[in-house]
């Protein structure tokens, strides 16, 4: 089909440490690869250190590294949190509040400054942004977002359930899983290619293609492993529907 003139998408994991951003990175360079000016965001990242006057965190730098339009930082990530810990405890000991609004507003100036964002999630699809009187998490924050929804998936003992669940929960809250990422994360995992094939048989969702184990991942060599056209497709589905409810 012909490639969106513009394009976003959201990434999600089935839990925490299966490589949403070594995925979002590689999503990025095919992205540049298929003529896309494109531009990563994490709205909420935390776990930071300081180096060189100013605040780091590596998945907000890796997103950055493999964006081809160069941004503000503070749109790439509006609530950069120090503590590593979830994000509600992380702004709740900086006496940070995660809200909405921020969130939009930066979304909306990476989409006047690229053709295509990239947006990272935080941990699985239901992490906590706030604890206090107007909860929300990080599925709120897909929802508001109203993107394609990628899930990236770490092929790991656990996998099949929590794939089968997350996948669940995305299309509850009435989002489109475009595709998922399988993301061999674990070398020694016994049986990975069945496990693979068993997700294919149970997600009823295109995969965008298979991330090989790498000691150091190199997300651009990688790039080469995914499939942009599934991508493409739930995009224009999703847009028709779009269209459609609002007829």
């Amino acid at each position: 089909m012909t490639a969106p003139r513009h394009f976003a998408c959201f990434v999600t994991g089935t839990d925490t440490g299966v490589g949403k951003t070594h995925a979002s990175a590689t999503l990025l360079h095919a992205l540049n690869g298929a003529g896309y000016r494109s531009a990563g965001m994490k709205p909420v990242a935390s776990g930071s250190e300081w180096r060189d006057g100013h605040w780091h965190n590596d998945d907000v730098a890796q997103l950055r590294a493999a964006s081809s339009v160069t941004v503000p930082l503070g749109h790439t990530c509006p609530f950069l949190l120090r503590t590593p810990c979830s994000p509600h405890l992380a702004a709740a000991q900086e006496g940070v509040r995660i809200t909405r609004a921020p969130i939009r507003d930066a979304f909306d100036a990476l989409r006047r400054q690229a053709d295509a964002v990239v947006v990272e999630g935080v941990g699985g699809f239901h992490v906590p942004l706030d604890a206090g009187a107007v909860r929300w998490s990080t599925a709120d924050l897909a929802v508001m977002l109203g993107l394609p929804v990628v899930m990236v998936v770490g092929i790991r003992l656990g996998c099949l359930n929590h794939a089968v669940l997350s996948a669940e929960a995305i299309r509850a809250r009435g989002l489109v899983l475009a595709g998922w990422i399988a993301n061999r994360v674990d070398p020694d995992m016994l049986l990975a290619d069945e496990n693979i094939a068993t997700l294919h048989a149970s997600l009823d969702a295109p995969c965008l293609g298979e991330l090989p184990w790498q000691l150091d991942p190199a997300a651009a060599a990688a790039a080469n492993c995914l499939d942009l056209a599934p991508l493409f497709a739930a995009t224009a589905r999703s847009r028709a529907e779009a269209a459609g409810l609002a007829a």
